[in-house]
């Protein structure tokens, strides 16, 4: 005979405490092999062996892992990394086979959200990290419908049709600056770098192998540069060993709005000598003052300075053919 269900509390639940149904619910920390846990597909943050991965590493063999990660259960019974890649990798580099975590069942934007929160506040992010960690907060946060009357923003609005130009809205970019205590312009501006070729991303980064550097705002510039014409600044950096000033990069910007970029322009420009590429030498006055006559001119100085040196020269060039 079948059981009728009466929609009655089960004999367990009528004599089990409130205290032992909410324990039997809570979130418990586990310990489950390294080898079953990858990483978050598309995690922005790099995880190297630098100065402060070291640290991790002794202090977790010293200590063990004080926090547990953050897991979430796939379908084939492995489990997705949301906070924990930094050290995962400091227990593989020890040898260690299993680590604690704690499993949560999380949909991709509630992970994505987590992802990108439990990274965002740490010290040493690259600035391409940061500009895709935004990226893809904003559009989990689009799927969990905070972004209602999109309007593209003045700052990242499609200007002219290239792929390497997007559109993000003004509402959640507003509610993302809030979040994390960052303006919606910067905001915006890491983004930007996203649309980056990867040697350029690495260049603003600090990561190139070459030590080759560009500053953020002109980063920012290029980023609205087609991806050929980006590879032609990558190829003449590489070529004259020189990164454009940001009034370089903006008119770079100009004329790839105009259709009118090419390399040749591109490199033409990079091999010119930037003003600030120019080597000087600068001293305070104060400091030969006390060499001169009172009320001296500063040309009658620089001429005395001048006739000093080409004497000093030329007695260098008589003691050197001895």
């Amino acid at each position: 005979m079948p059981k009728l269900d009466l929609g009655l509390p089960s004999y367990d639940s009528l004599f089990s405490t409130e205290k032992e149904r909410q324990e039997s619910s809570a979130e418990k920390v586990m310990k489950i092999p390294i080898d079953k846990i990858s990483d978050f597909k598309g995690h922005p943050f790099h995880v190297t062996m630098d100065e402060d991965m070291a640290k991790l590493i002794d202090s977790i063999k010293e200590n063990d892992m004080l926090m547990p990660a953050l897991v979430r259960p796939k379908e084939d019974g492995t489990y997705e990394m949301i906070s924990g890649h930094r050290r995962k990798f400091a227990m593989s580099q020890l040898g260690r086979k299993e680590m604690n975590v704690i499993i949560r069942n999380l949909d991709d934007d509630q992970a994505t959200i987590l992802m990108v929160d439990s990274n965002i506040q740490r010290e040493n992010i690259y600035p391409s990290e940061r500009g895709y960690a935004y990226k893809m907060r904003l559009e989990a946060m689009k799927h969990q419908g905070r972004k209602i009357d999109e309007i593209p923003d003045e700052e990242l609005r499609v200007e002219y049709n290239k792929s390497s130009c997007g559109q993000v809205g003004h509402k959640s970019v507003d509610i993302l600056a809030e979040n994390i205590g960052e303006s919606r312009k910067q905001i915006q501006r890491f983004i930007r770098l996203t649309y980056l070729i990867e040697p350029l991303q690495e260049m603003v980064d600090g990561r190139n192998e070459d030590n080759i550097t560009i500053a953020f705002n002109p980063a920012v510039e290029l980023s609205y540069l087609t991806l050929d014409e980006q590879q032609y600044v990558v190829d003449s950096i590489n070529d004259n060993q020189r990164t454009p000033s940001l009034a370089q990069c903006q008119e770079f910007k100009r004329l790839s709005h105009d259709g009118e970029l090419t390399f040749d322009f591109v490199n033409d420009t990079l091999a010119e000598e930037k003003p600030n590429q120019r080597e000087k030498l600068s001293f305070q006055m104060n400091e030969i003052n006390k060499y001169f006559p009172k009320n001296l001119s500063p040309g009658k100085k620089k001429d005395i300075i001048i006739h000093l040196l080409e004497n000093w020269a030329k007695k260098q060039s008589k003691e050197e053919e001895r």
